[in-house]
């Protein structure tokens, strides 16, 4: 039996509890071992080992990376922080997950996928809306070819929820939903219809007491032809309120598929519509309404390892999540110029 992916995490804040549990189950499957955490803030650190039965703790990232045997780095930090805790991780040659968004720019992002590639390093990107269960159900619907190839798309993640109580550093930053939000919706699109050709955007700053744009409208020209709007609020007040739901409308040349609220998909083919249940059992962890997101990340911590296991660039390697990234990056360049951009390669 092959011995236990020793995993270390960096970052102990609101959402590494997700990642602390999805580590914890895979741990208690036998496939890893969560061997050390490390923030900035010792509090921190040691409630999340505390809770989570982590051996050891640090607030100094060199000295774990040091001190400690890891084969596989959780890095769970505002992406600020991302490129230097990566690139110190691929200096010392540990493959290495970061949180998403990637980076807070497109240099960042491209040297950090660069330098892993230099030096042979595995990265992935902790993209996880993909491995949502009602998004693995649409993909499966679209490779099953009951609908026929997907010729036109919107997909739409629309909330008031008050993501601000937790994550209050959300009012200042200069550039807010295409990369905290935008980044998930875009990467769906590329799933489902293909990579894009041109992109345009509009943006708007909709609640006053928030520095950058707050919502997006996005329309992307894909390389098979077909279109796809992606639309993002996080000042939508529309009840019943789906969050953290992401809606949809898929059609293709034979049928189409509906992603409605209450985890309900419709998916019509040969002339006969059928609606699929889109739920899954909770976790001992998870809870309504953030069960959707919180299996996502452990669906998405063991699609990522079983890769790295087997020696394999993840599915969302930071080569392929450069495409998406890329794709942030010329929706803002077209809502600032108010051109179509194509993005980069």
């Amino acid at each position: 039996m092959p011995k236990p992916v020793r995993v270390a995490l960096v970052g102990c804040g609101f959402f590494a509890a997700n990642h602390l549990h999805s580590w914890t189950s895979l741990a208690g499957e036998g496939a890893v071992e969560l061997v050390a955490v490390c923030d900035l803030d010792r509090g921190k650190a040691e409630a999340a080992a505390k809770s989570f039965n982590v051996p050891a703790v640090y607030t100094d990232y060199g000295a774990m990376l040091q001190k400690e045997k890891i084969d596989l780095l959780d890095i769970v930090t505002q992406m600020d922080s991302h490129r230097p805790l990566v690139e110190r991780a691929i200096a010392a040659g540990i493959a290495t997950i970061v949180q998403k968004p990637f980076a807070p720019d497109w240099e960042d992002a491209v040297a950090m996928t660069e330098a892993a590639e230099k030096a042979g390093i595995f990265l992935a990107v902790h993209e996880n809306f993909r491995f949502q269960t009602p998004m693995r159900r649409v993909l499966e619907t679209l490779q099953s070819g009951a609908i026929g190839t997907p010729n036109w798309a919107r997909i739409s993640f629309r909330t008031g929820y008050d993501l601000y109580r937790t994550q209050p550093y959300f009012y200042t930053v200069d550039r807010f939903i295409i990369l905290d939000l935008g980044v998930h919706t875009l990467d769906l699109a590329r799933v489902f219809l293909g990579e894009v050709d041109r992109v345009t955007a509009e943006t708007q700053r909709r609640n006053p007491k928030v520095r950058a744009e707050d919502t997006a409208t996005v329309m992307l020209r894909h390389a098979t032809g077909a279109v796809s709007v992606v639309d993002f609020s996080y000042e939508s007040r529309k009840l019943p309120d789906p969050f953290p739901q992401t809606l949809l409308e898929i059609e293709g040349a034979a049928g189409a598929i509906v992603v409605k609220p209450g985890l309900k998909m419709e998916v019509t083919s040969g002339g006969v519509m059928r609606e699929v249940d889109l739920s899954s059992p909770l976790l001992s962890w998870t809870s309504e309404p953030w069960h959707v997101a919180q299996e996502s990340v452990l669906a998405t911590c063991r699609g990522i390892l079983s890769s790295f296991v087997a020696g394999k660039p993840a599915w969302t390697s930071a080569a392929d999540n450069l495409r998406t990234f890329a794709l942030a990056e010329a929706a803002y360049e077209a809502a600032a110029t108010g051109r179509a951009v194509q993005p980069r390669a």
